[in-house]
C-alpha cells in the first residue's frame, strides 16, 4: 500500500489519547499544531486516539466532528500515520490524506537511517478469543446494525460505552510487563526497534532481537514522544507533556 515509509527526526508519535468530551486535552493538543505552537515534522498515532471513533458508526464521527475536522487539514501539510487501535477503526474514509494502517497491516515498517522500526498499535500477537472479538467489532455488517440500533435509541449505546470508559485508569502498571512481552514477541519479528502503545507502560528494554518500547498513553499526563537521532542507540525518543498555554 505505502512504500519506503521514513521515520523522520522530529515527528511526534502519540498513543492511546483516548479523546472523549470527557478528555479533551487531546483537541487542545491538534489545536496548537494548527496554530503552529508546535512544530512536528510528521505525526505518528498507534491508535486508540479516540475513545469511540468506528467508521461506520455516525455518532461517533458525529461526536468527534472537531478533532477529525483539525486533523484533515493538518495532513494536508503533515504527514500522518495512523495505525488503528482498538477503539479507532475502519477510518479511511473519514480520513482520506492520512496514511491508515488497519490491525491486520500492523506491525508497520519504518526505517530511522539505516535502523528498521517496526511500529504496532499492542493488539497484534493476541489471544484467539480477542482475535475474534476484535474481527467481530471491525466488521462493517456488525457496524452498520450497531448504527441503526444506536440511532434509533438515543445513541445510548455509545453514550453508555463512553461513560464506561471515561473511568478507565491510563496509567495503571502491568506486573511482569517484559516477561508477557518476551513470551508474546520473542522470535517472531526481525527488526531493530519495536514500538507499540496499547499497553500505556512507557517502558524500553532491550530483547534478543530487538529494542522494544512501550510507549506511555498521552491520556496519562499527556505524553508524547519526539523522534531523535542518538550517537549511543539511534533512534531516541525524548519524552514531552503537552501543558496548554
Amino acid at each position: 500500500m505505502y512504500h519506503s515509509l521514513e521515520l523522520k527526526e522530529g515527528a511526534f508519535v502519540v498513543s492511546d489519547a483516548h479523546y472523549s468530551h470527557n478528555r479533551v486535552e487531546f483537541l487542545d493538543f491538534l489545536k496548537a499544531i494548527k496554530a503552529k505552537k508546535l512544530h512536528p515534522t510528521q505525526l505518528i498515532f498507534l491508535g486508540d486516539i479516540f475513545d469511540t471513533l468506528f467508521g461506520q458508526v455516525s455518532f461517533t464521527l458525529e461526536i468527534n466532528r472537531e478533532a477529525i475536522g483539525i486533523l484533515n487539514e493538518i495532513s494536508k501539510e503533515i504527514e500522518i500515520i495512523y495505525l488503528e487501535g482498538n477503539h479507532d477503526y475502519n477510518l479511511k474514509k473519514i480520513f482520506p490524506y492520512i496514511k491508515v494502517f488497519s490491525i491486520k497491516a500492523q506491525p508497520v515498517e519504518m526505517s530511522f537511517f539505516k535502523q528498521k522500526v517496526l511500529l504496532s498499535h499492542g493488539d497484534i500477537e493476541s489471544p484467539l478469543g480477542y482475535n475474534i472479538y476484535t474481527a467481530i467489532i471491525r466488521n462493517p455488517f456488525v457496524l452498520n446494525i450497531l448504527n441503526l440500533f444506536n440511532n434509533a435509541f438515543d445513541h445510548i449505546i455509545i453514550k453508555k460505552l463512553d461513560e464506561y470508559l471515561s473511568k478507565k485508569d491510563d496509567c495503571k502498571g502491568f506486573m511482569g510487563f517484559e516477561e508477557f512481552i518476551q513470551k508474546r514477541l520473542l522470535g517472531k519479528y526481525s527488526c531493530d526497534i519495536f514500538i507499540e502503545g496499547h499497553f500505556h507502560q512507557n517502558m524500553s528494554f532491550k530483547l534478543k532481537d530487538f529494542r522494544y518500547i512501550n510507549l506511555a498513553a498521552f491520556a496519562c499526563n499527556q505524553r508524547y514522544f519526539i523522534v531523535e537521532s542518538s550517537k549511543d542507540v539511534g533512534l531516541l525518543l525524548q519524552e514531552s507533556s503537552f501543558i496548554k498555554v
